[in-house]
């Protein structure tokens, strides 16, 4: 690599450590489509921080708060989602870790077919807040330093995530679109990046799965009823290219499988549904990106069919205290 290559590099590290969590931005998803966006589990230097803004705009025939998404058939849900949280990058057994938390909150309003009857229901107010710990087992080290960050390629990585959720959002038992689930429910999986070339500032590819696994508690209070749902699995996708340093993209797609609904003993149709979509990201300055996304189900015209669209819009902020130190030194001269 050349003299101007490198430099190029040096600067694009630097900024890419001031927004390390960018991905966060795009998280809100784990809430409505149960999908983790691209770019989301690129590593960089330890003590990194991120906090998001996020607007979701969702309609479909399910509960875009239940990452369950159990069909409702001949239902319409539209709902607005505002999320916040934080997130933390630091080193663990010498491998890199993140841990995060965000909390989504906003309004749910539609028509639900229950029992052979269609209710027009609303709610709003705070969801279930989410927990996240992931932690690289497969490849770099964690990046300790600047020396680090500048060697650091993500060549063939592999981590392992663990999710939970606190049932402690708004929920009404007499009503079965709510904000908060009333139960237990998080999942495991294993993100897996498989760098694409050159690991340089705008000309960066990657080819990102994350195959995971769903599990929920019971609710025994749904509408006067207990509602159990199998283990889900779910595999994400994504193809994502840099444009130029600043401008990133990325094709999406998603694939649920299971997560059969029983309601006192009947049961419902477990699901078999893909998505797709498309994230467009812009680094606006050091510690400030801008992030777009749209996703919708496909082959979704069946009553039973999983249907669901989703339009993002978020700002993150990130900083790193070596990035704040070094921007004290810089003025004080």
């Amino acid at each position: 690599m050349n003299r101007k290559s490198s430099a190029k590099r040096s600067v694009a590290v630097w900024h890419l450590v001031a927004v390390a969590l960018l991905a966060i931005s795009t998280f809100c998803p784990q809430q409505a489509f149960a999908q983790v966006p691209a770019r989301f589990y690129w590593k960089s230097l330890v003590d990194a921080n991120g906090v998001p803004v996020i607007y979701n705009s969702l309609s479909g025939n399910t509960n875009p708060f239940d990452p369950a998404n159990i069909v409702a058939p001949g239902s319409s849900v539209d709902a607005t989602i505002a999320t916040t949280g934080y997130a933390h990058t630091f080193a663990l057994f010498d491998r890199s870790a993140m841990a995060a938390v965000l909390l989504p909150m906003g309004r749910l309003s539609g028509n639900v077919i229950e029992a052979g009857r269609t209710i027009n229901q609303s709610a709003d107010g705070f969801g279930d807040p989410m927990l996240e710990f992931d932690i690289n087992l497969i490849g770099p080290k964690a990046q300790k330093n600047i020396p680090d960050a500048l060697r650091y390629e993500p060549g063939f990585s592999v981590d392992l995530l663990a999710d939970l959720a606190l049932p402690i959002g708004e929920y009404h038992d007499d009503q079965p679109l709510n904000l908060g689930q009333h139960r237990w429910y998080g999942r495991f999986g294993a993100p897996i990046i498989w760098q694409i070339g050159p690991w340089v500032p705008g000309r960066r590819t990657t080819l990102e799965f994350l195959p995971a696994v769903w599990l929920f508690g019971p609710n025994n209070d749904y509408v006067g009823h207990e509602l159990k749902t199998d283990p889900m699995f779910q595999l994400d996708a994504h193809l994502t290219r840099d444009f130029t340093e600043q401008f990133w993209g990325s094709l999406d797609a998603t694939w649920y499988y299971g997560g059969k609904p029983t309601i006192n003993g009947i049961e419902g149709k477990k699901l078999d549904n893909a998505g797709v979509g498309l994230t467009l990201g812009y680094q606006v300055n050091d510690n400030l990106n801008l992030t777009f996304g749209y996703k919708s189900t496909i082959a979704d015209n069946g009553p039973g069919e999983l249907r669901l669209n989703s339009f993002m819009i978020s700002l993150v902020y990130g900083w790193h205290p070596l990035i704040e130190g070094s921007r004290r030194l810089k003025s004080e001269k």
